[in-house]
């Protein structure tokens, strides 16, 4: 009867020895995978230049903004 018992995520228990069974990957784990890949092959420096870069851009909208009214 144990066989017959789910792992808890609906994807049934493999039998002796078998792999288990392959599920979908969820939104988070397919950007926490993504994310270590990214750091990985690029290292710290990028993400100062994307922080730089979005900071700067931030600035130039506010500028503009305050410019408007």
């Amino acid at each position: 009867m144990d066989d017959e018992k789910g792992t808890g995520d609906g994807a049934p228990r493999p039998k002796d020895g078998a792999a288990a069974p392959r599920r979908a990957m969820t939104v988070s784990e397919a950007g926490r995978k993504g994310g270590i890949t990214v750091r990985d092959e690029r290292g710290h420096a990028f993400y100062e230049e994307i922080g730089r870069k979005g900071g700067q851009k931030v600035r130039e909208l506010i500028r503009r903004g305050k410019a408007r009214t």
